[in-house]
């Protein structure tokens, strides 16, 4: 039995615009097209198909996705949960958004001034992350990727430390790789790495001394530092607020905030900037050494 257009768009509850555009599409194709007139004819064995391509579409499947589900039946369950998993991170995202957003319009981040503890930290290097290299701006960092590294990175010294006994007694951080002269040079190269993933742990001398055959233990002084605390994830901007907040924010008479020692810590939600304070006259220091060097 055919229908006009009219008829069709009634049972199958798809407007005959609609019905044109799948047409055009090659979604649903009618039964005949009279070439005399333009009419378009349907069968009512075409509503399945209609169905199908209207559930399709509302899942928020892309035409192109549509048109290859109907001409690869085994595709099709596939190319749904792909979408599915696509549309769960994209309403992750943005609760993660909201999330902040809330947080930001209820209590704008500020700095705060705090004296750490000194403690023992194992210490190495995150896999490079590419730097987007910009003529005539700033070099930049993917800083969502290079908060993923650190994490990973700090998962794999959590991991270590547990082997061998040692217990991990705070928030990991990473840190610009710029402890040593290679490290230094080695910064400045695309290949990096550019950044040290710092773990604070607790370990007797017979444990620090096992771990030290497998990574870097260090001795983290105790400083003072002014640190400020971003909700959600990690992104440029929100780095650069933080540096911006800390190197305007007024430290005691007779110290600076170094931001050549600059560290994240990587905590469960956000990320938090802190820099240490330093004595005015280390930089007096620094200049001269640095102008002995260089004579």
């Amino acid at each position: 039995m055919s229908l006009f257009i009219k008829d069709f768009s009634e049972i199958s509850d798809l407007s005959p615009q609609t019905l044109r555009f799948y047409h055009s599409e090659g979604l649903l194709v009618p039964a005949e097209v009279d070439e005399a007139t333009g009419y378009r004819y349907y069968e009512m064995d075409q509503v399945e198909t209609a169905l199908l391509v209207s559930a399709l579409r509302e899942a928020g499947l892309s035409v192109r996705d549509v048109r290859r589900a109907l001409d690869e039946p085994d595709s099709a369950a596939d190319l749904l949960r792909a979408h599915a998993e696509t549309q769960r991170r994209r309403r992750a995202a943005e609760d993660e958004a909201m999330a902040t957003a809330r947080d930001l319009l209820a209590s704008w981040p500020e700095v705060e001034h705090k004296k750490v503890p000194g403690e023992t930290v194992l210490s190495a290097f995150a896999p490079a992350v590419p730097v987007e290299r910009r003529p005539g701006q700033p070099d930049r960092y993917d800083w969502t990727e290079v908060a993923v590294v650190a994490e990973a990175t700090a998962g794999e010294l959590r991991a270590l430390a547990r082997e061998h006994g040692a217990a991990v007694a705070g928030t990991p951080w990473f840190t610009m790789a710029l402890e040593t002269p290679e490290q230094k040079e080695r910064f400045s190269d695309p290949e990096g790495p550019h950044w040290l993933v710092k773990l604070p742990v607790v370990a007797d001398a017979e444990v620090r001394a096992a771990l030290a055959e497998k990574v870097d233990v260090q001795e983290f002084a105790a400083r003072e530092e002014v640190s400020v605390r971003m909700p959600g994830r990690h992104t440029a901007a929100k780095y650069s607020m933080a540096g911006v907040q800390l190197v305007a924010h007024q430290p005691p008479e007779g110290y600076f905030a170094a931001l050549g020692e600059t560290r994240h810590l990587l905590h469960a939600e956000g990320i938090e900037t802190a820099m240490p304070l330093r004595p005015v006259g280390e930089v007096e220091d620094d200049d001269d050494e640095g102008g002995e060097d260089e004579a």
